[in-house]
């Protein structure tokens, strides 16, 4: 578990600040946690939901910026279980507070969710740098996004919005390593400073459509 891992550009040896901008700019997620509950007060929003998403963008920082100084297996898995678990909190809780169907179409939901991670994540890791693992990811907040276009009363395009922009991010996730004999800090960090703007649409998403109920 304590194996050292080098798998993005800007990493060239050992060492808690061998990739700086990696780890600086997962801020992005602490930034898109506080303007979350910002957000959520300025709307008395504040619920259970609402506060378990903030706390799981909180710990995403937290696994990623574990991941890029410390850079281990056991590093790895703090830095890919908490996205992980947003993942099945967002699809879980939209589905049954916004979406408001039942919890075995929910569960159907997270079944198929979890299927296709599973699927994607046996991917060779080398094909676009591993990131044909986040295709059930932009498959289903797609999805989010046309039955909120449809059915939200504000902000209506925020998850379409949050879609398109999760492209961009996994498009410089997955160049990282091909462009780094260009550029030598790579585009990882991109991949951290979108990939905040994302999941804070994500949340506000939720706490937008949960404000009206």
């Amino acid at each position: 578990m304590n194996q050292y891992i080098d798998i993005y550009c800007e990493r060239l040896e050992h060492g808690l600040w061998a990739e700086p901008l990696n780890a600086i700019t997962n801020a992005a997620f602490f930034i898109a946690a506080f303007f979350a509950y910002l957000f959520a007060r300025k709307n008395n929003a504040i619920s259970k939901q609402s506060a378990l998403l903030i706390f799981l963008l909180c710990c995403i920082g937290a696994g990623s910026t574990l991941f890029h100084t410390v850079a281990t297996k056991w590093a790895m898995l703090a830095d890919v279980l908490p996205i992980l678990f947003y993942q099945i909190a967002f699809i879980w809780i939209y589905s049954l507070s916004v979406m408001n169907i039942n919890i075995k179409k929910s569960s159907a939901l997270f079944g198929l969710f979890i299927i296709m991670t599973v699927i994607a994540e046996n991917i060779p890791s080398h094909i676009l740098n591993g990131s044909l693992s986040y295709a059930p990811s932009i498959l289903f907040l797609f999805g989010f996004g046309l039955w909120h276009q449809k059915n939200a009363i504000h902000e209506r395009y925020i998850l379409i919005l949050a879609s398109l922009i999760f492209v961009l991010s996994l498009t410089f996730r997955s160049i990282d390593m091909a462009l780094c004999p260009q550029i030598a800090i790579g585009t990882h960090f991109l991949w951290h400073c979108l990939n905040g703007v994302v999941l804070y649409c994500t949340t506000r998403s939720y706490i937008s459509a949960s404000k009206n109920r």
